[in-house]
């Protein structure tokens, strides 16, 4: 079933089964149809229980409301591409498809930095990237739930999300399982701090730039603060605000998986932005969180255009590129 919540498809997954159904196949195609049109969709009925979900947001804010001090005994480490532990207020600035070391300066040091902090998790058997925690006797029970957040949006994403989505293309039901296998994600927990409006007015604080996504695609819990924006699929330049809808899901496509299906789907433009003043505010903009769990290929893995995304009509546009180099390039741009 699709239905439009905001100016976004709306894809219920309550039917989905095992993906052998005729059921299933609609699913498939509907999200494969959000995907090539828009980019984003949100999602429902994906067995993610609603308060798993209310609990990680709880512990993000007490993480970030912890000393700095404690905070910083899980720092990120200074290479972008070992993405876990904490990173303070303006040390990730996004960067939109720029590699030049000088442009990136300019980025990270100019006048609209990126207001906001933020905590990675990765898989915690990863041999390649340990996790970096703060020590169990400063936050007590935070390792083991977020732990678990991150493996029950693991099984929704290898149950049913990538599923869908080769039904969808009409490729084998386990086409993209075979390069998702080693559990390449990362669970970001994002705290945008309040301050006074008139910062984010005069453009000296920004919450995040316009920007997509990287890897093979995203799932994006929001809190009820607002903010996001996503560029209108209609009207491209114009952005649509994407705001929180109880219960669901949002799901985004990433460049690795657009340039993989020779741009057939659309990794779109999202932003960030503080919310329009308003009098009950008292001239301060209330703090937003928000937790992304990016889905990456493994690192090992060498892509291809997908079979259906080329033709006479349609020539590939990109070389085969390996996932960990691709990745590696966009985190250390990033950092």
């Amino acid at each position: 079933m699709v239905q439009l919540l905001s100016s976004l498809p709306t894809i219920d997954f309550a039917r989905f089964g095992d993906g052998s159904s005729e059921e299933a196949r609609k699913i498939g195609q509907q999200l494969f149809t959000a995907c090539r049109d828009v980019g984003f969709a949100y999602l429902i009925n994906t067995g993610i229980p609603q308060g798993q979900v209310d609990g990680m947001f709880n512990w993000s804010a007490k993480l970030f409301a912890l000393p700095i001090e404690t905070k910083m005994k899980a720092p990120h480490p200074p290479e972008g591409w070992k993405h876990r532990g904490y990173s303070g207020i303006g040390r990730e600035q996004v960067s939109q498809m720029v590699f030049d070391t000088e442009e990136l300066k300019a980025i990270r040091y100019g006048k609209f930095p990126d207001f906001k902090e933020s905590f990675e998790i990765g898989n915690e058997s990863s041999k390649r990237v340990q996790n970096i925690w703060i020590p169990e006797d400063n936050f007590p029970g935070f390792r083991t739930y977020a732990v678990n957040f991150y493996n029950i949006c693991r099984e929704f994403q290898v149950s049913k999300l990538l599923p869908a989505l080769a039904i969808g293309m009409d490729l084998p039901f386990d086409f993209f399982l075979r390069y998702h296998e080693d559990a390449e994600n990362q669970l970001r927990l994002l705290h945008y701090p309040e301050a006074p409006t008139d910062v984010f007015e005069s453009g000296e604080k920004g919450r995040i730039g316009a920007h997509t996504d990287f890897g093979t695609a995203t799932l994006l819990f929001q809190d009820d603060c607002g903010g996001l924006e996503v560029d209108s699929p209609s009207d491209p330049g114009v952005f649509m605000p994407v705001p929180p809808v109880p219960g669901t899901v949002l799901f985004n496509i990433g460049d690795f998986l657009m340039r993989w299906s020779n741009d057939t789907l659309k990794s779109t433009l999202h932003r960030v932005r503080a919310p329009p003043r308003k009098e009950s505010d008292n001239g301060v903009t209330k703090e937003r969180f928000s937790i992304p769990y990016f889905m990456g290929a493994d690192r090992d893995k060498t892509i291809e255009c997908l079979p259906g995304c080329f033709g006479p009509d349609k020539p590939k546009k990109y070389e085969p590129i390996n996932a960990g180099e691709y990745v590696e390039m966009r985190l250390n741009a990033t950092y």
